[in-house]
């Protein structure tokens, strides 16, 4: 061999052994680079085929704890309670009714007590006539007016008692229309008198006596009866009128104040 021939011989090798260490260079190089962009880039490596699918998440199941059936109660128990919650509530009612009861029967014996004190002083009655007219007019219409209609002229006892000594004499005396004869008989029975003991006098003076007596003690009603039997009776219309007035007022008081402590007033409390 000649030695330019050898010579071409060694460049050539020596560019083969050149080659092969590039591409030894770039085959590691591009190694590198892949590994690197695998292990950067989850898609690439999942494009690949190279990386294992994560597992998919496990959703947390939702327990749902079904409540346990309630136990039924028992029906006699129930009615128990409820009849016991029934009669709570009636005491309560009752209570309340008692309460408000009370409250206007007290108010409606006020009203009656006042307009007995305005009366029994002669006085007007003033604002305690529509409250009368309010608590007692609804079911005592005919007391209520008679009351009212009695305060516009007053009649006090002191007054008929001392009206009735004045007519004294002419109650015990034979009226003037009378004749000889009725006159002559009273004058004979008052000298006569056929009686049992257990019974009263009816000689004129034993009866005005009678009649003064019962006044005085406030029973007006019987002193009347006893001088509408006297003899001098038409002598005294004036005075039989004023008591008349005087035992119809209080008559009617006397109702009012029954209903009122009745509490029959017809009324509600306000």
């Amino acid at each position: 061999m000649t030695p330019e021939m050898a010579s071409a011989a060694n460049r050539s090798g020596s560019a083969w052994g050149t080659r092969l260490i590039v591409a030894l260079a770039l085959i590691l190089a591009g190694a590198a680079g892949s590994a690197w962009t695998l292990a950067h880039y989850a898609g690439a490596a999942r494009f690949l085929g190279v990386a294992s699918t994560p597992p998919a998440a496990v959703q947390p199941q939702r327990i749902i704890a079904e409540p346990s059936p309630a136990p039924q109660p028992d029906a006699s128990a129930e009615a128990a309670r409820i009849a016991e919650l029934e009669s709570r509530l009636n005491r309560v009612e009752r209570s309340t009714q008692r309460v408000e009861g009370s409250a206007g029967r007290a108010d409606a014996m006020l009203v009656a007590f006042a307009a007995r004190r305005a009366v029994d002083r002669g006085v007007a009655l003033g604002f305690l006539e529509p409250l009368l007219v309010d608590r007692f007019g609804d079911i005592h219409p005919r007391a209520v007016a008679t009351i009212i209609t009695g305060s516009h002229s007053p009649v006090q006892l002191n007054d008929l008692i001392n009206e009735y000594r004045t007519l004294g004499p002419e109650l015990r005396s034979s009226a003037p229309e009378d004749g000889w004869w009725t006159q002559f008989k009273r004058e004979l029975g008052s000298l006569i008198e056929l009686r049992r003991s257990d019974r009263p006098s009816n000689q004129p003076d034993a009866r005005y006596q009678r009649a003064l007596a019962q006044l005085q003690e406030g029973e007006v009603d019987s002193a009347l009866a006893e001088t509408m039997r006297l003899p001098g009776a038409p002598h005294a219309q004036a005075w039989v009128r004023k008591a008349r007035q005087y035992v119809s007022v209080h008559r009617a008081l006397d109702e009012i104040e029954s209903a009122a402590l009745l509490g029959k007033s017809g009324s509600s409390p306000s």
